[in-house]
């Protein structure tokens, strides 16, 4: 495709035809010479910004899918993408349908829609390249949106689903070809899957009715590079019982095979929230069908501490997440 605007015909067939109308909260959205959407007034409304490069189609999903966690921390549902494509001159008109199928579908699962935003042919990227801000409101008109911050001294830190399941998906992809020879195929192909699991937006929206004010997505970094993002917010200590995170075996496998840190590992699909009675919380998630479960608790200290039987250690500044430390 040639540099600039892609033209109305493009436009038309491969991106606005894939968007569908799904929530009245967007009054008016994606379309050819509307620059603005308009959304219905609301009591107040959380919006996150992501960008990441998307040569494949499961990259969009996933800054797609990411980019509505955090707006589901803030206790949120959020509603309506804002998506920008920048395309390399050599792409093809087909990959662009593609990406927007796919932002199609994801938007279908999530219960959300595009509503509006650019794409563009530059001669400045080499991969296209999807900028990303979502929308939410509050779950309850009458609940107030949360934030970080916010944890105190006594509460509970309850973990949802399982650590690195982003990660594990992206490497076990990767590094299909070797770990196949090694662990049986079908271990292989649900850590490849573990991409289904990567929205928090059931477990956030139901923290929230409980009453839960601090939530943060275990994303970049991975479980340990939040726990600490949320001390530091917070300006508070923890305590936290590393045999108590959750992990899956795949997680566990593919992690071994790599040589890399599953604490460290990139972990969407996992939320972090504190609670002033978490095992009610765990029980309500549970009947929910959604796995939780108590690691450890808010300190009136600023000491940061990892329990693992009798060795303790003190939990360490955030360090690069496994994925980048690969080249991935």
């Amino acid at each position: 495709m040639r540099p600039g605007k892609i033209s109305d015909s493009v436009l038309k067939r491969s991106v606005l035809k894939q968007i569908r109308t799904r929530t009245q909260e967007v009054i008016n959205g994606a379309g050819i010479g509307e620059d603005c959407a308009i959304f219905a007034p609301s009591r107040g409304y959380a919006s996150a910004v992501s960008q990441a490069a998307v040569p494949r189609e499961e990259d969009l999903i996933r800054a797609l899918v990411k980019c509505a966690n955090n707006v589901a921390c803030a206790g949120a549902r959020p509603v309506a993408f804002m998506l920008t494509l920048l395309l390399p001159g050599e792409t093809e008109e087909q990959l662009l349908r593609q990406l927007m199928t796919a932002a199609e579908n994801t938007c279908g699962l999530l219960e959300m829609q595009i509503a509006g935003g650019h794409t563009t042919v530059s001669r400045h990227v080499d991969c296209p390249v999807a900028c990303v801000t979502a929308y939410g409101i509050p779950v309850q008109e009458e609940l107030p949106l949360v934030t970080t911050r916010g944890a105190v001294p006594g509460q509970d830190i309850v973990l949802t689903k399982w650590i690195g399941l982003e990660g594990t998906a992206i490497l076990a992809r990767h590094y299909r070809e070797g770990l196949r020879e090694r662990y049986p195929a079908h271990l292989v192909e649900e850590a490849a899957g573990f991409d289904r699991y990567l929205s928090i937006i059931p477990e956030a929206a139901s923290a929230a009715k409980s009453g839960v004010r601090v939530m943060h997505d275990a994303s970049e970094g991975g479980i340990l590079a939040s726990l600490w993002e949320l001390a530091e917010s917070s300006g508070v200590g923890l305590t936290i019982d590393l045999r108590k995170i959750p992990i899956r075996q795949e997680t566990v496998e593919v992690c071994e095979f790599c040589g890399v840190n599953p604490y460290t590992l990139a972990s969407s699909g996992c939320l972090v929230l504190t609670a002033d009675r978490g095992e009610e919380l765990v029980k309500r998630l549970d009947r929910e069908g959604i796995p939780a479960v108590v690691i450890g608790g808010i300190t009136d200290s600023h000491d940061r501490l990892i329990y693992n039987a009798e060795e303790k250690r003190y939990l360490d500044k955030p360090v690069q997440d496994e994925i980048h430390r690969l080249g991935l």
